[in-house]
């Protein structure tokens, strides 16, 4: 066990971000301060732990963490090819799974499915240049396609993205695609008149929804392509995590003439039940465990999909940083925000019950990624570090 520099062990009833619940109309954001305060002054000081750790490998300096369903894994430079190597995440410093050679990449990004693991291979622009698909049990190859393959229940699609620095993968072009898990071939084929948004619906195993530039909106089936259900929706600029997804609800964001609004549209008939206006700037929603958590310049909020109405608002809470994670980000989001000596950050969670402060990590610590259920990062030397914020690490399972 690696020991964890000045943690403080915070939970629901002391030093957790105050919020206010549509039960109580005033902020009682004043804990927090005086959490920042007592972590400057404690220094050097060894409070009791809030988060345990364990300690990895040595990682050399261009190594890439990432999430792969139940594996850590950690892409390293090679001379000659890229290696892959995946970890459980409970025991970093144990034997790995299995370590594989992958193709050179500007960067990787992977997503289980089933028994397989879908490693996809980006450019310098962040766009796909392909994906593999590989046995999360031991690494090794089944199939490769040259498009982009989402995962959507027990099946899949692929996808052409359009080339774009600021979000690709948001947008999507020629066609959509569905595809055979077990062999990578195609079984069927959409095509597309122009531009459009692909969102995988969670909520609705093995089907997925298109939203054309025209507005029309396709809720398929991906084992046939049979259409479940449509409907128009209204301009957006379908910007990264707009539309979003909570179970069976898809939420909009879309400019009105006072400002904006959200709108919760039912799946798979895309009736709109619930609209939510929204003031003047940026506004920015995701998935957290079953709730639509939201954000604007100041503050952070959460909202009851089904209804529309908020379950909880946490003032000042858009000062806080959202650790990086894979595509299925419907679990409670970890948050990080720099303590004020300017050298150690504080690590939240926050789900349906609100935000929780639950430690400090220890001075030096970066490049950290939200990884089944754990925090993992590399330490000041090099060291990859998985610390358990909930407790304890999930334990790991390859489906």
């Amino acid at each position: 066990m690696v020991p964890v520099e000045s943690v403080i062990e915070l939970g629901a009833e002391r030093g957790a971000p105050q919020t206010e619940r549509r039960t109580s109309p005033t902020s009682r954001w004043w804990p927090v301060s005086a959490l920042l305060l007592l972590c400057a002054l404690l220094g050097g000081a060894a409070p009791p732990a809030g988060l345990t750790a364990v300690a990895g490998p040595m990682l050399p300096e261009r190594s890439v963490v990432l999430g792969g369903g139940a594996s850590l894994l950690v892409v390293e430079p090679g001379a000659d090819r890229p290696s892959m190597t995946a970890y459980d995440p409970a025991t970093p410093n144990g034997p790995p799974r299995w370590r594989v050679s992958v193709p050179p990449a500007a960067g990787w990004s992977a997503e289980p499915a089933g028994g397989l693991l879908l490693v996809t291979e980006r450019d310098a622009t962040r766009r796909a240049g392909g994906t593999t698909a590989r046995s999360a049990e031991t690494g090794a190859p089944r199939w490769r396609r040259t498009d982009r393959v989402y995962p959507a229940g027990d099946g899949a699609v692929a996808v052409t993205e359009v080339r774009s620095v600021s979000d690709p993968g948001r947008r999507i072009e020629g066609a959509v695609r569905g595809v055979d898990p077990a062999t990578g071939a195609t079984r069927w084929t959409v095509p597309l008149p122009s531009t459009a948004v692909l969102a995988v619906l969670p909520g609705m195993p093995g089907a997925v929804l298109v939203v054309r530039d025209d507005g029309l909106a396709r809720v398929y089936d991906v084992r046939d392509a049979t259409v479940r259900g449509e409907g128009r929706l209204p301009p957006a600029d379908y910007a990264p995590g707009n539309p979003q997804v909570v179970g069976d609800r898809l939420v909009l964001r879309h400019p009105t003439a006072g400002g904006g609004e959200l709108v919760g549209y039912d799946l798979p008939g895309l009736t709109a039940r619930w609209r939510a206006p929204i003031d003047g700037g940026e506004v920015t929603t995701r998935a957290c465990q079953g709730l639509l958590c939201a954000q604007d310049g100041r503050d952070r909020w959460a909202l009851d999909p089904v209804t529309g109405e908020r379950v909880w608002t946490w003032p000042g809470g858009a000062a806080w940083t959202v650790v990086p994670g894979g595509r299925d980000d419907s679990g409670p989001p970890l948050l990080l925000r720099p303590i004020e000596d300017g050298r150690r950050e504080l690590v939240a969670r926050a789900g349906r019950d609100g935000p929780v402060v639950v430690g400090v990590l220890p001075v030096g610590v970066r490049d950290c990624r939200a990884v089944a259920g754990a925090l993992a990062c590399r330490t000041p030397g090099g060291r990859l570090t998985v610390w358990a914020v909930y407790g304890s690490i999930r334990p790991a399972r390859i489906a």
